[in-house]
């Protein structure tokens, strides 16, 4: 059978707004409304907390990540195969969100969280999964506006309006939970699949008991797989490596550089200048991947960018380090997004499942969320807050040494 492809120019803007309509919202608020809200309901343990839950939050992620990519991968419908996941799960991560806002205890704004983080999951899982539409000449183009501009949107773009909710957070969850539905839809609506109900879907021959050769099916081992599983390894350290900051920046802001009553204005100023440099990204790393042929060494060499911005926090400790983290990581983390996807789509051993595996890829989007606060509540409570930027260069650096070693990525 053919393979469907969607033209760029219903494509690209899909690509754009779509991510941008999930991560935004996310991004706003896990860093700055969860940790507020937690803060107000149990100040003296926020640390651990936010720890806690980052950790319920993975596991939920990376199962609910799994789920929905097979599901997408084996749906034939008239609105195409990742559509309705797509729209069915921005509805319900703007229900969570809602219902987290009225949280007046901890255990209920988990639970709500944790929904959220499924069906949060329910999006970018068959979203990514939309690169694999563009022609094959125009794969780069795609992966940039979904990786650079959609992602350097969402986030950057959001928080700078994100930042002016931090006395209003309830009322923020509420707000860009609606903007998380909305801005989807419209991405939904634009890039508009073509009904996929003609498209055959393959029947295993018999059933087979659950064995390690089955789940070796699932999960390819390692000779068959290794440059896949290299990337994913390299996302997840960056990842790390990025939210380990990112996961803590109001507190990072309010109790290690003592910004105080400028505490807004410093992340509206860190995520203007990273915003500018993620679109810069995202408009000219695509093409200019497209066009000399090069993919491999600026996603890898773009984790140096990170780990500098990590350290000039730690040195400076004042706006000069704020403004030398803000372009060093707006650079890196521009860089990275713009292309990332598209040598992951290089590198998937089983070109029928693609959600699945760039479902499993993207984790590295909201599982390192989860995992970052973990390592650096863990080094925080031990260490103090000195220590987690040197740990974020350290994890920065191994994602990019992961990313190297791939070998069917030429350049």
């Amino acid at each position: 059978m053919k393979k469907v492809t969607i033209p760029l120019i219903r494509l690209i803007p899909g690509l754009i707004i779509g991510p941008g309509s999930w991560l935004g919202p996310y991004i706003v608020m896990n860093s700055l409304f969860l940790p507020a809200l937690i803060q107000h309901l149990d100040a003296a343990n926020k640390v651990s907390l936010v720890a806690l839950f980052s950790t319920m939050g993975m596991i939920v992620a990376a199962i609910s990540n799994m789920v929905a990519g097979a599901l997408s991968d084996r749906t034939r419908s008239r609105f195409g195969k990742r559509a309705p996941w797509i729209v069915v799960g921005a509805i319900a991560f703007m229900i969570s969100m809602i219902w987290a806002s009225f949280s007046t205890g901890i255990a209920n704004l988990l639970i709500a969280w944790m929904v959220g983080q499924a069906a949060l999951n329910f999006i970018v899982a068959p979203m990514v999964a939309w690169i694999d539409f563009a022609p094959e000449d125009g794969k780069g183009a795609a992966s940039s506006a979904y990786g650079g501009l959609g992602m350097a949107l969402g986030n950057n773009g959001f928080n700078v309006v994100g930042a002016l909710f931090l006395s209003q957070y309830r009322l923020g969850f509420v707000i860009f939970g609606i903007i998380a539905f909305v801005g989807t839809l419209i991405a939904v609506l634009i890039v508009h699949e073509p009904s996929n109900l003609e498209e055959k879907l393959e029947q295993p021959a018999k059933k087979e008991k659950v064995s390690w050769s089955a789940l070796s099916t699932v999960f390819p081992k390692w000779s068959i797989g290794r440059d896949y599983y290299l990337a994913l390894i390299a996302k997840m350290f960056q990842g790390v490596g990025n939210f380990a900051i990112t996961g803590y920046i109001l507190y990072i802001m309010t109790d290690f550089l003592h910004q105080g009553s400028q505490t807004q204005s410093s992340i509206q100023l860190i995520n203007m200048v990273m915003l500018v440099f993620g679109i810069l990204m995202g408009l000219l790393a695509g093409p200019a991947s497209d066009k000399f042929k090069v993919l491999k060494y600026p996603v890898a060499y773009s984790t140096i960018f990170l780990a500098i911005a990590a350290l000039a926090l730690f040195f400076f400790r004042n706006t000069t380090g704020i403004l030398i983290y803000a372009f060093f990581a707006g650079l890196g983390m521009g860089l990275w997004n713009a292309l990332d996807n598209l040598l992951n789509l290089r590198v998937i051993p089983d070109q029928d499942r693609v959600a699945f595996f760039l479902g499993v890829y993207n984790l590295g989007n909201t599982v390192t969320q989860a995992i970052a606060p973990i390592i650096a509540a863990a080094v925080i409570s031990i260490f103090g807050y000195s220590a987690i930027f040197f740990v974020s260069f350290g994890f920065a650096l191994v994602g990019g040494i992961c990313m190297l070693q791939i070998k069917s990525v030429a350049r």
